[in-house]
């Protein structure tokens, strides 16, 4: 084998269609775009949906339900991730700011303290909000839950 007989696998490579090159080309006169019609013009293009004239997926199918844009949406964190970020980073009062940096959430989220887990040490907590559970929970062992 060298360099002068290398070719490409065979099928692997397709000729062309080099359309509108003349009758000889046997893609000339229409461009293989057939008589007449919208999709034989210039310029054509098809609207976003359209279904040649059938009623369209989107009209068929019936609206439904709402988006409350009123809705105010947090990021839980339960008691037990608390008790493993206290006991890991030696620490009794936990933050937004120090749930940020080690990575529960990011700096746009509200944050809700929820009540799955136990929690062994007395932690002052400051967060958006506490869960009936979590706040019973924390305040039992001499914690703080303040609400931002």
């Amino acid at each position: 084998m060298d360099l002068s007989n290398l070719k490409p696998a065979k099928g692997s490579t397709k000729k062309v269609k080099r359309i509108g090159r003349g009758q000889g080309s046997g893609h000339g006169g229409t461009s293989t775009r057939g008589h007449k019609g919208a999709k034989s013009r210039s310029g054509y293009s098809k609207k976003l949906g359209y279904e040649g004239g059938q009623m369209s997926l989107v009209r068929r199918v019936p609206k439904f339900g709402f988006k409350n844009f009123n809705r105010v949406e947090y990021k839980g964190i339960n008691l037990d991730v608390l008790q493993q970020l206290a006991e890991k980073n030696q620490i009794t009062v936990i933050t937004r700011e120090s749930l940020i940096q080690s990575g529960y959430v990011s700096k746009n989220d509200r944050i809700k303290i929820l009540g799955r887990g136990e929690l062994k040490v007395k932690l002052e907590i400051t967060v958006h909000a506490f869960s009936a559970s979590a706040k019973k929970a924390i305040e039992e062992l001499g914690g703080v839950a303040n609400t931002l």
